[in-house]
């Protein structure tokens, strides 16, 4: 139970003091402490008070002495209940395999030209994506640390990420797609065809359930995506062909509309590709499938970005070369908005060869502009 008074309290069914306190911003603050008696909680409290103290009169929270490690493990906890399970492990993978390692000291020792150096080395190690991953978690970690104060500015904040890979770009074409179903067991069939005719990854197709299907609304609800948000996915035609071709089934309705493991899964996806004489092809190209196609035929990158559920619309900006002949087609329609000015207001190369007195300032595209 939370307090809303500066205090040493515990909690119910858990071990240990907790303090509360407000800081310098005059926000709340609770923390679980070291302590093993009341007086040494009472310490750990006098302590925060002085630093806020000290906060004010100085302008600027004074840095901690929290190490790295101990910081790491309580951003750990706290990302935790905020991230999807494999998102999760894959922040704790770089934290505990390169971060840890490279920042052991105080966290408020670390400097820019350290976070600089780490970056530098890595790039001689791995590719410029895992770096760019494992940057991203540091600054969030060491933002983690100045909202709780432990030090006032992030020294990552201003460290410029290495330039991003080329995104993948690899889809099948309409007989490809048709030939490669047709080597797909029968229980793998409608897996591949939910995710070329929806875009969803395979870890959200094998973690549906069947609450989450909506066949009369035509929607399927994702509660939580790769980027920790849900997300509504809109069924075509063929998408709800693919569910409906399934038993029927009486579960409970959190049973899985596909029960099937994810390494199997891929496992019998890549045979079938090699059955189809289809090569660099993988399960998540797919998705590159549906989002190929869409721009094909005509959809704006804003709403495959949405269908997608991309966060950041430069990651569905590699499809957007797709379909010269659509955006020649666009670009055409200005031609009906500027007939006046093409038939009236500009002179043609025999009028400027005979000398005609056609000027800019007399077209209704001076006026435009």
């Amino acid at each position: 139970m939370k307090t809303h008074t500066d205090g040493v309290y515990q909690r119910k069914g858990r071990k240990g003091f907790f303090i509360s306190w407000k800081d310098a911003n005059g926000r709340r603050r609770h923390r679980k402490t070291n302590a093993r008696t009341l007086q040494q909680a009472r310490n750990a409290l006098a302590a925060e008070r002085l630093r806020v103290e000290q906060a004010k009169t100085l302008g600027f929270t004074p840095p901690g002495e929290e190490t790295f490690t101990a910081l790491s493990s309580r951003y750990l906890k706290h990302q935790k209940a905020r991230l999807s399970r494999k998102a999760y492990e894959r922040s704790k993978g770089i934290v505990e395999n390169q971060l840890n390692d490279a920042f052991s000291g105080k966290v408020a020792a670390i400097k820019k030209s350290d976070v600089q150096t780490f970056v530098t080395r890595r790039l001689g190690e791995v590719s410029n994506g895992c770096v760019i991953r494992e940057l991203g978690v540091l600054k969030h970690l060491l933002n983690f640390a100045v909202e709780r104060e432990i030090i006032p500015t992030n020294p990552a904040q201003l460290v410029k990420p290495p330039k991003a890979p080329a995104g993948r770009v690899r889809y099948l074409q309409p007989p490809e797609l048709k030939t490669l179903l047709a080597m797909c067991p029968a229980w793998l069939q409608p897996v591949v065809a939910l995710a070329v005719t929806t875009g969803m990854r395979r870890g959200e197709i094998l973690a549906l359930r069947d609450m989450d299907v909506d066949l009369a609304n035509s929607t399927i609800w994702l509660p939580q995506t790769k980027n920790g948000e849900g997300r509504i996915v809109h069924l075509n035609l063929t998408a709800k062909a693919a569910l409906e071709s399934l038993e029927p089934r009486s579960g409970p309705p959190n049973a899985l509309v596909f029960d099937f493991d994810a390494d199997y899964t891929s496992q019998a996806f890549r045979k079938a590709c090699t059955d189809a004489g289809i090569v660099d092809f993988r399960f998540h190209d797919l998705r590159h499938t549906a989002a190929s196609w869409l721009r094909m035929t005509g959809a704006d990158i804003h709403s495959v970005a949405t269908l997608l559920g991309h966060k950041d619309i430069r990651m569905t900006a590699r499809y957007s070369h797709l379909n010269p002949t659509f955006l020649g087609e666009t670009i055409a329609k200005l031609d009906g908005a500027f007939d006046n000015l093409r038939c009236q207001g500009v002179a043609s190369k025999k009028q400027l060869t005979d000398g005609a007195s056609a000027t800019v300032e007399n077209t209704e595209f001076a006026a435009m502009v």
